[in-house]
C-alpha cells in the first residue's frame, strides 16, 4: 500500500470513528451497550436486552500492511478472509490465522483465537501490538504494552466485549511462501502421540496440528512452507479435507487454501447440515461451502428453534457440547481417556500452543509460560432418550479440565458456579479493570455475559 493510500485509509478510519462517537453521544447508554453487527462465532445464545446497540459494521477495513515493520493495521470488524487476502498480496500473513474465515480480528482478540502456528506464536492476542478501544463512556483509548493503558492491553483478551470494543488493531505479520507441504503422521498410542507432538513443536517446521478419529487412530499434521509443489489439492468443493488426513501421508496446498482448509466444512461439522452429501454440495456450490454460510444457518436455527421443536417431537433429549479447551501436553492422554469414556463423538481437533513471550501474562487467560498446552476442539450434540441435568456433559468437561491444570474458552456454553468461575478467570484483575474502564457497569460483567447469557 502506497503512502498516499495509507494516509487516506487512516483518515477514513478517523472519520468513521468520529461518526460513531457522535451517534453514541446522542443516545443514552444507561441501559448498557451492545454491538450491532452481522457476524458472530459465539456458540451460546443471549437474552434480548434494552441495551443501546452500536452499529460497527463499517469498521471492516484493512488500513495498511507494512512488510518492512511486519505489522498490519486493521479495523476490528474485519473478517479474516479479507485480512488474509490483503496480507497475502504483500507476501505476508497474520502470525496466527484462526481456522474460520468468518471470524473477525476483534472477536479473536477479545475472545480467543488459535491455529496451527500457535505452537510458535501463541494465541491471536499475543500477536497484537496496539489496540484502539471504544469504552463504555463513549471515549476511545489506545492501549499498548508500554503506555498508560497497558493494564487494558493485557486485560482485554478473554473479556468478550465487557471492557470495550476494539475499533483498530495493529498486529504482527510474518512472511509466507507460495505453498505448504503437509505430512500426516499416524499414531495408535496416545502416550507416543503426545510425545511426538512435543517433538514436532520443538523442530523447525511452520505449522503443527492434529486430528483424533478414535482412541487408537490419531494423526499429527506437520506443515512446511515451500516455493514449489508437484501438485496442489483442492478441498474447496467436491473433496473434503479432513477425510484426506486418513487417506494420504503427504499433500500440497497453496498457502491460501492451507489457511482455509478447515473452513469449507467447518472442520467436519458441515455433516450436521448434510453439506457433505455430494448432491447437497452441488446445490450449495463452491461459493456457499464455508463457515459464513453455516454460521448464518446456525443463527437462524437458534432464533426459530427448528431443531429444538423437532427433538421434542421425536422425544429426544439433546445437549450441545461445543468446546475448546487447553490442557498441558503432559495431561493429553488423561484428557483423551476421560473424553472417550464420557463424550465419545469424533473427530477431535488437536492444536498445540505455547506462550509467544514467556515474560508476558494476559490477566484473564493465564497460561504457564513453561508449559506446552494442547487445545482440544470438539463440536457436536449428545442425544439420548433419557433426560439429563442441564449442561451435564459440559460441566463434566469443565471439572476435568480444571483438575488437569487446563483452561477453557468462553465462546460457548459455560456452567461454572460463580465462585469457581472467578477463581479461574482472575476476579481481582477483572474488578480493577472494570473500576477503571467501566465504573458505571454499562457493559455486562464477564460472568453475567458468558455464564448467565445476559
Amino acid at each position: 500500500m502506497g503512502t498516499a493510500a495509507v494516509t487516506e485509509a487512516l483518515a477514513q478510519h478517523e472519520q468513521r470513528k468520529q461518526r460513531l462517537l457522535a451517534s453514541l453521544a446522542e443516545r443514552s447508554t444507561a441501559a448498557g451497550l451492545r454491538l450491532d453487527k452481522d457476524t458472530s462465532n459465539l456458540f451460546r445464545s443471549r437474552q434480548e436486552t434494552s441495551s443501546t446497540r452500536l452499529d460497527v459494521r463499517d469498521f471492516n477495513h484493512v488500513l495498511q500492511v507494512d512488510p518492512t515493520t511486519m505489522t498490519c493495521d486493521v479495523e476490528g470488524m474485519t473478517r479474516y478472509d479479507e485480512l488474509v487476502d490483503a496480507c497475502l498480496a504483500h507476501g505476508v500473513m497474520p502470525a496466527v490465522v484462526p481456522q474460520l474465515r468468518s471470524i473477525t480480528i476483534g472477536g479473536a482478540v477479545t475472545g480467543l483465537g488459535i491455529e496451527s502456528s500457535s505452537f510458535r506464536y501463541g494465541l491471536v492476542h499475543e500477536t497484537v501490538e496496539e489496540l484502539e478501544v471504544l469504552l463504555a463512556d463513549g471515549k476511545t483509548v489506545v492501549a499498548r504494552p508500554d503506555n498508560e493503558h497497558s493494564e487494558l492491553f493485557f486485560g482485554f483478551p478473554n473479556s468478550y466485549g465487557t471492557l470495550g470494543y476494539a475499533l483498530r488493531l495493529r498486529i504482527k505479520v510474518v512472511p509466507v511462501r507460495p505453498y505448504v507441504q503437509l505430512q500426516h503422521v499416524p499414531h495408535q498410542d496416545a502416550d507416543a502421540y503426545f510425545e511426538d507432538l512435543t517433538r514436532w513443536c520443538a523442530s523447525d517446521v511452520d505449522f503443527v496440528d492434529g486430528t483424533v478419529f478414535g482412541p487408537e487412530e490419531m494423526y499429527i499434521t506437520v506443515g512446511r512452507f515451500t516455493d514449489e509443489a508437484p501438485y496442489t489439492s483442492d478441498y474447496t468443493y467436491e473433496r473434503i479435507y479432513y477425510r484426506s488426513i486418513r487417506q494420504r501421508r503427504e499433500d500440497y496446498l497453496t498457502i491460501r487454501d492451507y489457511l482455509w482448509r478447515w473452513d469449507t466444512d467447518w472442520f467436519w461439522c458441515s455433516k450436521n447440515l448434510y453439506a457433505q452429501n455430494p448432491i447437497v454440495r452441488r446445490i450449495l456450490g463452491r461459493g456457499r461451502l464455508n463457515s459464513v454460510t453455516y454460521a448464518r444457518i446456525m443463527r437462524w436455527n437458534n432464533r426459530w428453534g427448528v431443531t429444538r421443536r423437532l427433538n421434542r417431537m421425536l422425544g429426544r433429549h439433546t445437549e450441545s457440547v461445543i468446546q475448546d479447551v487447553e490442557v498441558p501436553v503432559a495431561q493429553g492422554k488423561a484428557f483423551l481417556d476421560f473424553y472417550f469414556e464420557h463424550i465419545r463423538f469424533t473427530p477431535l481437533w488437536v492444536c498445540p500452543i505455547r506462550r509467544y513471550d514467556p515474560r508476558v501474562q494476559f490477566d484473564l487467560y493465564p497460561l504457564d509460560p513453561d508449559v506446552l498446552y494442547v487445545n482440544f476442539g470438539f463440536w457436536d450434540v449428545i442425544s439420548s432418550r433419557e433426560p439429563m441435568p442441564d449442561g451435564y456433559h459440559n460441566r463434566l468437561i469443565e471439572e476435568k479440565v480444571r483438575d488437569l491444570g487446563g483452561m477453557k474458552s468462553l465462546y460457548s456454553d459455560v456452567y461454572y458456579p460463580e465462585d469457581e468461575f472467578w477463581e479461574i478467570y482472575n476476579k481481582p484483575a477483572y474488578d480493577a479493570l472494570k473500576a477503571r474502564y467501566d465504573p458505571e457497569g454499562r457493559f455486562k460483567d464477564l460472568y453475567r455475559k458468558t455464564v448467565l447469557k445476559q
